[in-house]
Order: C-alpha cells, then sequence, then structure tokens
C-alpha cells in the first residue's frame, strides 16, 4: 500500500510539473499565431496595392492563417501562388468593391446637397456597403484553388444575413483596423491581418455550429 502511495504521489508531483509547462507552449503557441496575423497584415496591405487585388489579397492571407493554425507548412512563396491564383477572377471583384464604393459616394453627396430622401438613401447606402465588405471578407475567407468568385460571393452574402453575429464580429474587426489607422497609419496595416484572422474564425464557427 505504501509503495503506491508513493508512486501516486510521484505520479501527482509529476502531472503538477507538466502542467506549467503545457500552459506556457500553448502561450507559445498563441504568441505565434497573432506574430503570424501581423506579418500576414503586411502581405496583405503590400498585395493590396494594385487598387483592385484587395479580395485576391485577402483571399491568400486568409489561407495561409489557415495553414499555420492547422499547423501545415507555408510562407512567403505560398502566400505568393495563392494571390496569383485569386487574382485570376479576384480582380473583377475588387473592381465591383469599388463600383460600389463610388455608388454610395454619390448617395452621400446627394445626402449633403439636402435632396428629399437624400439622407435614408445615403444611410441606406452606407449599411449595404458594410454588407458588401464583410460577404467580401467572409468569401476570402473561405476561398481555395478553382473556386470562383462569383459563387463564394453568392453563399457569403447569404452568411452575412444569417449569421449576424458573426458579422458584427468581422464589423468590429473593420472597427479596429480604422481606429488604428486614425491613431497611426502604419499600425492598420498589421492589424489587415487580424481582420482576416476574424473572417476565418467567423467562418469556421458558422461551419461548426
Amino acid at each position: 500500500m505504501t509503495g503506491r502511495r508513493v508512486k501516486a504521489r510521484g505520479e501527482s508531483a509529476l502531472a503538477m510539473g507538466a502542467s506549467p509547462a503545457r500552459a506556457e507552449s500553448r502561450a507559445w503557441g498563441r504568441f505565434a499565431v497573432f506574430a503570424e496575423c501581423l506579418l500576414t497584415g503586411v502581405w496583405i496591405a503590400v498585395a493590396s496595392l494594385g487598387v483592385v487585388t484587395y479580395p485576391a489579397a485577402f483571399a491568400a492571407g486568409a489561407r495561409h492563417l489557415r495553414r499555420c493554425t492547422a499547423h501545415e507548412g507555408g510562407g512567403r512563396r505560398e502566400f505568393v501562388a495563392d494571390f496569383r491564383t485569386a487574382l485570376r477572377g479576384g480582380w473583377l471583384a475588387g473592381l465591383a468593391g469599388w463600383a460600389a464604393v463610388a455608388a454610395v459616394w454619390v448617395d452621400v453627396q446627394a445626402a449633403r446637397a439636402g435632396i428629399p430622401g437624400g439622407p435614408l438613401v445615403g444611410a441606406l447606402g452606407v449599411v449595404a456597403l458594410i454588407g458588401l465588405v464583410v460577404a467580401g471578407l467572409r468569401a476570402a475567407a473561405v476561398w481555395e484553388p478553382g473556386a470562383r468568385w462569383r459563387t463564394l460571393l453568392a453563399h457569403a452574402g447569404r452568411r452575412t444575413v444569417l449569421d449576424p453575429a458573426g458579422s458584427f464580429l468581422i464589423v468590429g474587426g473593420l472597427a479596429v483596423v480604422a481606429v488604428s489607422a486614425w491613431f497611426a497609419a502604419p499600425l492598420a496595416l498589421p492589424v489587415l491581418g487580424a481582420v482576416a484572422a476574424a473572417a476565418v474564425a467567423v467562418e469556421e464557427r458558422y461551419r461548426h455550429r
């Protein structure tokens, strides 16, 4: 009996000693993912310099983060390869996005000019634009080589409406980017990776709910 008690105490002590090590390992793992998000944000910012390339940039960034969280290999070369693949149809989505921004700008100018019903139209336009941005991010979060952007955006639009909680989380991420840009413009670049990560997490949450 005494031997068994000693053995049990020894195993308990080992377990207590291993627990802090596991906790430290998890903490370092989370920090590594956070650092990868910031680095991915810089990649996304650079890839978005082509004006209409931002959907492909977010798609490549989201896929990189999915590989990272799944402990799969991948780095800058894989990001560039995904970006080039996503750009084949993604530039049309980017062009459509800028067209939507232009339409909302016209609505806002109409509201400022005092046209009857202008404020309501302007407000609805801003809300619609936010919804389009969220749908675009959700589409980019699930992009895979060979996927068609039109299909991705159509399905993402439905998820944006059917999953308001997840969409609100993405809007919160966009607000963080806006605040970061207001506080110090360079901070907005790495935070873009956090927005991509939020979109990936929201899509995973929706898929497993």
